[in-house]
């Protein structure tokens, strides 16, 4: 189930809020129903992998159990045993999961490179949500064990915690200590339910309207055989958009159904676009994850302690470990090492990644270094990239081609021109209407709020003749 679906917009949406808003307003008992309407919604789609969602996160309240037990008696070398015990538990089931199959074929084609006989694996599903909910897992009893968060004694607030729906299945990535006090104390009111069915809304838009239009112009474009010039810079430039909307678009709808259960969850994206540094596009992208590798992988390899060569080495292997976690491919692991890299020589340049006055040139060399690396990104495998590098910078066949040229159309040409004017102009945020703007004759925000609801509806009417609408970071 994904919330660009009419099943969760017309069945489990109304009945888990009727449930969640007719149970008596003590949290306590309402963390129920978040967490029963949670498991409802993974097992919507496998439910023999929601035994496997429980059963980690029944290992990692344990853990931290055992780790706030150890602490509180001044055992530290336990509580790090029971810490390294926890990690790796999560990080096998990560591992196998996720890369078994990735193992297999890169170590058969070894295999086979030299002569040797291949082996066979078993086909290995990738339960969806696994990257997200082990890292929470992971930074959980990382925290326990750093001291930074207490263990909880409340096993629901905790379950609650790892299997939350709205973020389960693309974040953004939580760390319990930002939501402990709200599993306990959270706002109910009707206000905070407008702001966050607005919010909703607006991501809904993005998603169905931007994201979902320009798809087809990056399918064709990724799809051709020999493309041109044109036909590559425009295909990269439409998946960058799409990318973005489609990605942002879920972290506005995840926040919006917090708000209306009143939680308030962390923002994800600030205007990822408009950077000036590769360094300051990580500070405004999936900041959530950006903050993850940072304080648990970054830090924990040595962060800038050790020198000017370990900080590199460290500002390295943490993107291209993150971009492994994207996926199990090596398109993803190059395009981690390709922003570790940029990292490293930004650093060893002093670039400062909050410049107060805008260049023109250092905004069109970070955003050319962002477009060139989801070409990998989005690329099927590696050969294909170089594919596609090659007609980028090719410039002998510039024009569109024939082929990519027919399959475009007007629609999805407009759609991407208000995408990239929204991408660099105030990120496009619905907001309720501020007491200054109430004060004026004109409210712009009004405006906005009155647009979206005939926006949402024809999102939903786009959604159901095209029947179906993943999203993107679902496959990661």
């Amino acid at each position: 189930m994904v919330f660009s679906s009419n099943i969760f917009l017309f069945l489990f949406l109304p009945a888990f809020l009727a449930a969640y808003y007719l149970t008596p307003n003590r949290n306590r008992l309402r963390n129920w129903v978040v967490l029963i309407g949670s498991y409802l919604f993974y097992a919507w789609w496998r439910i023999d992998f929601l035994f496997l969602f429980i059963g980690i996160t029944v290992w990692n309240y344990f853990v931290g159990m055992a780790i706030g037990n150890c602490r509180a008696r001044g055992a530290s070398l336990h509580a790090k045993r029971w810490l390294i015990a926890g990690v790796s538990l999560n990080l096998a089931a990560l591992a196998w999961f996720k890369y078994a199959n990735f193992g297999a074929a890169s170590l058969n084609a070894g295999l086979e490179a030299v002569g040797l006989q291949s082996f066979t694996l078993a086909h290995v599903i990738l339960p969806i949500g696994i990257s997200f909910y082990v890292f929470e897992s992971i930074s959980y009893i990382a925290d326990v064990y750093r001291g930074d968060t207490q263990a909880t004694r409340h096993p629901v607030d905790f379950a609650t915690f790892i299997a939350l729906f709205p973020h389960l299945i693309a974040g953004p990535v939580f760390r319990y200590k930002d939501l402990a006090g709200q599993f306990e104390h959270r706002e109910h009111s009707v206000a905070l339910f407008g702001e966050g069915a607005l919010r909703f809304m607006q991501g809904f838009v993005k998603k169905v309207f931007i994201a979902d239009s320009i798809a087809p112009m990056v399918t064709q474009a990724f799809g051709l055989t020999e493309p041109t010039t044109a036909d590559a810079w425009l295909g990269a430039l439409a998946y960058t958009a799409q990318l973005y909307f489609d990605f942002s678009g879920y972290s506005d709808m995840a926040i919006g159904l917090g708000l209306m259960m009143g939680f308030r969850f962390v923002e994800n994206f600030n205007q990822p676009y408009i950077s000036q540094s590769i360094t300051e596009f990580w500070r405004r992208w999936h900041m959530s994850l950006s903050a993850w590798l940072r304080d648990y992988l970054y830090i924990s390899l040595g962060g800038n302690r050790g020198g000017t060569a370990k900080t590199y080495r460290n500002l390295f292997l943490t993107m291209l470990l993150g971009g492994l976690w994207h996926g199990a491919n090596w398109t993803f692991a190059l395009w981690g090492a390709w922003h570790g890299a940029i990292l490293a020589v930004e650093r060893a340049l002093g670039v400062n990644a909050q410049r107060p006055t805008f260049s023109v040139l250092r905004w069109a060399l970070t955003f050319v270094f962002v477009v060139l690396g989801w070409v990998m990104f989005r690329a099927d495998n590696v050969t294909a990239a170089a594919r596609f590098y090659l007609a980028m910078f090719r410039f002998d066949n510039a024009g569109l081609s024939a082929t990519y040229a027919g399959s475009i159309s007007a629609l999805q040409l407009t759609t991407l021109f208000i995408a990239a004017a929204l991408a660099g102009f105030g990120g496009w945020r619905v907001r309720q209407p501020a007491a200054a703007e109430r004060a004026l004759g004109w409210r712009p925000t009004l405006v906005a709020q009155l647009l979206i609801w005939p926006m949402f509806v024809l999102a939903i009417l786009k959604l159901s003749a095209q029947s179906y609408s993943p999203f993107l970071y679902f496959q990661f």
